[in-house]
């Protein structure tokens, strides 16, 4: 493998300033309640762990951050504007896809299953949003996907096609696509879900050196040790609730809420 270099996103400290906010987000899907008035901010240049047992609504809520679902109640901030909609008198407006297209290239996502276009090359894959979405010239997004692979440990891969990459390759190249945005802050749902237990730590590298260097992150995993090690808050879901927030030192050793500890102690 590759060494995975330092990734070049403006280092910073945790702030005080709330970058994301999560502001009484309701979601439902026929009878079923997914989300149930949630509440949760990041400062920015914070990293969050989202954590809970499958069905807690954690990857809803992580959708609903970047409007791939919309709330059916709540609004999500991101730097005080609001996400998929716009305030005019009180009331909030749904976003036409083209605004929300613009808006979303703030909002870096990486998904379980990468979503890389397989018949596009690793560097198509790469330069192909900044260039039609911010308008970027060919050679200036060439040159900034070419640093984004040496960042992530896969110089000289620009030439290949996903099907010619592992998982955790192909992992790593849509964390490259996602940054090539230069995004306020990234979303991961999972990003470990779909490899090998070997190729994981591919993956875990590349997001501590992003949390290294102060990016604000929210990261949906079942990974604990790795919430853990990554130092910064977590929060744990359970039935469309926030149980219990805080620094994941406190959360993860000394769990006040009984459901936590039933679930770090099945899950570890």
């Amino acid at each position: 493998m590759n060494h995975i270099e330092s990734i070049a996103v403006p280092t910073m400290n945790i702030r005080e300033k709330t970058l994301l906010r999560v502001d009484n987000v309701w979601k439902v899907r026929g009878s079923n309640v997914v989300l149930k008035g949630v509440d949760l901010t990041v400062r920015e240049g914070e990293a969050l762990c989202l954590l809970g047992p499958s069905g807690a609504g954690k990857s809803t809520l992580l959708r609903c951050m970047n409007a791939i679902e919309m709330a059916d109640r709540g609004v999500v901030y991101v730097d005080d504007v609001p996400i998929g909609c716009r305030e005019k008198n009180g009331h909030f407006y749904r976003l036409n896809e083209r605004e929300l297209s613009h808006q979303r290239a703030g909002i870096g996502m990486v998904f379980q299953n990468f979503n890389l276009f397989p018949h596009m090359s690793v560097l198509q894959n790469i330069i192909n949003a900044p260039m039609r979405v911010r308008g970027l010239r060919k050679a200036d997004a060439v040159e900034q996907a070419h640093a984004l692979l040496a960042s992530v440990g896969l110089a000289d891969k620009a030439n290949h096609y996903p099907r010619h990459l592992s998982g955790g390759q192909q992992q790593r190249v849509a964390i490259a696509r996602a940054l090539a945005m230069d995004p306020q802050i990234m979303l991961f749902d999972e990003p470990t879900s779909a490899l090998d237990p070997h190729l994981t730590h591919e993956v875990l590298d590349v997001i501590r050196s992003l949390r290294e260097r102060g990016m604000t992150m929210v990261i949906v995993t079942h990974e604990i040790p790795f919430a853990r090690d990554l130092g910064g808050a977590v929060a744990v879901m359970a039935d469309g609730f926030i149980i219990e927030e805080g620094p994941a030192s406190t959360v993860l050793t000394k769990p006040v809420h009984e459901r936590t500890r039933a679930f770090l102690a099945h899950a570890l």
